[in-house]
């Protein structure tokens, strides 16, 4: 008796360890992910405050300790988040979005490759895997398997997470496939090369973008090129970003029909709550429509 009693005392410490993981996303969309896959006892936060951008960002003392104390730690990699490479180089307990064997990561063109600036290099990949809901699936799977990895007593609980995130996924899918039909062919510029996953695959009109990475400013020759196309053809709206208000948008603009929308790649309104990553992708989905529908 006092066997089975230890037993389920000793199962019952397992239980409550196991659900006490403590999950740290880089940014808030993986962050919005990953709420749809953890337990709800578990703890899943973000290193970035919304209002800034992983492109330029740099780490405080407060942000390794949050680190260190982490059981994962998910990011993209090097490719968007450098700041992050030296800290979580000799880390166990790491998903690195950019290695996930399988991920349908887009390449950069020849302009963007390896772009290397202030001493940032950007890589070759396309870092912005949560606007496409193909590879956002992807990323769901390889984050529940590290999950089960960790806690593999929850295994099913975790299946099942991932089961309905896949499912939610499919029908948010095949709303904005719907609602976003009549401006598919419309066309348009964005202020910075973020949008690739979401454009290519609900086959959008996307005419160029202003600059590679948001914190290098576009050219003259840019600028002037944009400005000519915006007169001499059928250029809906330029979309300019919450995390960056540069005035050459509004400059570029001046004197056309063109419209400025607003795309927030980040999705620094949204709070994180079940059911908010498909949220973020309704508020993109609305903001293309919002401009391109007028």
């Amino acid at each position: 008796m006092r066997r089975t009693m230890t037993l389920i005392l000793m199962t019952a410490w397992y239980s409550v360890s196991a659900q006490a993981l403590e999950v740290l996303n880089s940014i808030k969309p993986f962050e919005m992910i990953t709420e749809e896959l953890v337990l709800d006892a578990q703890s899943n936060s973000s290193l970035l405050a919304t209002n800034a951008s992983p492109h330029d960002y740099a780490l405080k003392p407060s942000d390794i300790k949050r680190i260190d104390s982490s059981d994962l730690v998910i990011w993209f990699g090097p490719d968007l988040e450098g700041f992050l490479q030296k800290s979580l180089a000799d880390k166990n307990k790491v998903l690195t979005i950019q290695d996930i064997e399988g991920v349908s990561l887009r390449e950069f063109g020849s302009e963007e490759a390896h772009h290397d600036h202030d001493g940032h290099n950007h890589g070759s990949h396309d870092p912005h895997v949560w606007l496409g809901p193909e590879v956002s699936g992807q990323v769901a799977a390889a984050i529940t398997a590290k999950l089960i990895q960790l806690d593999p007593s929850n295994q099913s609980a975790y299946e099942a997470k991932l089961a309905q995130f896949q499912s939610n996924l499919a029908n948010k899918e095949a709303e904005i496939v719907a609602q976003l039909a009549p401006v598919k062919d419309e066309g348009y510029y964005v202020f910075h090369d973020a949008y690739a996953y979401f454009e290519h695959h609900f086959g959008l009109n996307n005419l160029g973008h202003f600059t590679v990475s948001p914190e290098r400013r576009p050219g003259a020759k840019t600028l002037i090129g944009i400005k000519k196309t915006l007169r001499n053809d059928n250029v809906k709206c330029v979309f300019s970003e919450p995390q960056y208000t540069p005035a050459v948008v509004e400059t570029v603009v001046r004197g056309t029909d063109t419209r400025i929308g607003q795309l927030d790649p980040l999705g620094t309104d949204i709070k994180v709550a079940k059911g908010s990553y498909f949220q973020f992708l309704q508020t993109i989905a609305d903001s293309y429509t919002n401009c391109l529908g007028q």
